[in-house]
């Protein structure tokens, strides 16, 4: 067993995957970062800094949070038929996720049995996956149908080298991959959410991929977070939104792994986008832990699906994909697009920049959460929530467990 110098259990050097020990805080390390923290929001401090600027609580997220929990891949509609496929990167981890030509979904670690080359690339639809290094083929149930030549091989067996799979679920006609193979499901986890979604979207089946932005950031992505997870600030920094919505009616409900943000429309003109004839006239938005916010905003039929992506302890990156009645974005939509790209976001990049600038400096360790009896969404309760989730994570524990 190895430490470091503050009593950290590391990892040894080039130990083989499977063996590696896992990544862990001290107690000690812990206990510094929640002293004031209690499970009443009202009595509480916020965790402390050192959990945006220590690359120990990085490692850490990456491993025991990231890597274990529910993230999200794309719109179901991508992976509807026979062999279609979806290539990406979840969390530094190469994975695929497949409509089998039997029709299962499944997803797999995409790397060939043979050499570790990726499989596949992007988006599709193929009938078999064959590895471009050395052509081994697999079924689209990740069965190895051939390997070229290893006709000559003693002992070689082919259902010794089956693709590694990993646990997807279609969630509210969203896909989500978690890396962890004991994972519970993202449905059980998650309690009420695919109820309450299902209410305030039912089209979302239907609805289309239409445009994405992508942002870096100059912050660690739990400041990112914890902005997303209040409105305290929207009156001084977002006035064009607060027209948007009425904030009279804005509440804020936390659950056991995500939490509401509820409110109207606005009733009158409003600064943001034209939601003149919206068939939308709710603002409903709801964070699932760790790092997906998920949301419907006033205008023509919608939702938005937002990742927050740590890219070092100081940084991060955003996608932010939108899902309309059609793949083109109508006027109204282009405009609401420009309103997010152009105004709310560079408004909020500002904000969350500013903030990991200030955890960098000895003037400022940790805050007070303001918290108001009605749980509007001028409180900040859901960031409390949020931080709850995050220790009950440093501790070794699984948050939203019962």
């Amino acid at each position: 067993m190895l430490w470091d110098d503050t009593g950290d259990r590391v990892a040894p050097i080039n130990c083989p995957e499977g063996l590696r020990m896992p990544t862990t805080l001290s107690p000690e390390l812990v206990e510094s970062v929640q002293m004031g923290f209690d499970e009443t929001p009202r009595r509480a401090w916020s965790i402390n800094t050192r959990c945006y600027t220590d690359p120990r609580f990085l490692d850490f997220e990456r491993e025991q949070v990231f890597h274990r929990s529910w993230q999200f891949l794309c719109h179901s509609e991508k992976l509807r038929e026979p062999g279609s496929y979806m290539a990406t990167v979840v969390q530094g981890q190469p994975i695929v996720a497949v409509r089998s030509t039997g029709g299962t979904l499944r997803a797999f670690y995409n790397v060939c049995k043979h050499r570790g080359h990726e499989l596949l690339k992007g988006e599709g639809k193929s009938k078999l996956i064959v590895c471009p290094y050395h052509a081994w083929s697999y079924t689209t149930d990740g069965d190895l149908k051939a390997a070229r030549r290893s006709e000559h091989l003693e002992g070689f067996d082919h259902a010794d080298f089956c693709l590694t799979q990993v646990r997807v679920e279609v969630f509210c006609h969203l896909v989500f991959i978690n890396l962890d193979p004991e994972a519970t499901p993202l449905a059980e986890q998650s309690g009420e959410l695919a109820t309450e979604i299902q209410s305030y979207a039912p089209d979302l089946g239907s609805l289309t991929h239409a445009h994405r932005l992508t942002y870096r950031i100059k912050a660690n992505w739990k400041a990112v977070v914890d902005n997303f997870l209040e409105c305290y600030h929207c009156p001084v920094a977002h006035k064009d939104f607060c027209t948007l919505v009425d904030m009279s009616t804005y509440n804020v409900t936390t659950h056991g792994i995500y939490s509401s943000h509820m409110a109207e429309a606005g009733k009158s003109d409003n600064a943001a986008y034209s939601v003149e004839g919206a068939s939308v006239q709710d603002h409903a938005v709801w964070y699932l832990w760790p790092n997906t916010a998920l949301m419907r905003y006033p205008g023509r039929g919608n939702f938005m699906v937002w990742r927050f992506h740590p890219d070092g302890p100081d940084h991060c990156f955003e996608e932010f994909d939108f899902y309309f009645e059609t793949a083109e974005p109508n006027d109204d939509e282009i405009e609401a697009i420009r309103f997010i790209d152009d105004v709310l976001q560079p408004e909020d990049i500002g904000l969350v920049e500013s903030v990991q600038r200030g955890m960098q400096t000895p003037a400022f360790n940790q805050g007070r959460y303001l918290v108001d009896p009605e749980l509007s969404g001028l409180s900040e309760h859901a960031v409390h929530h949020f931080h709850s989730l995050l220790l009950t994570a440093y501790r070794g524990e699984t948050p939203g467990a019962n």
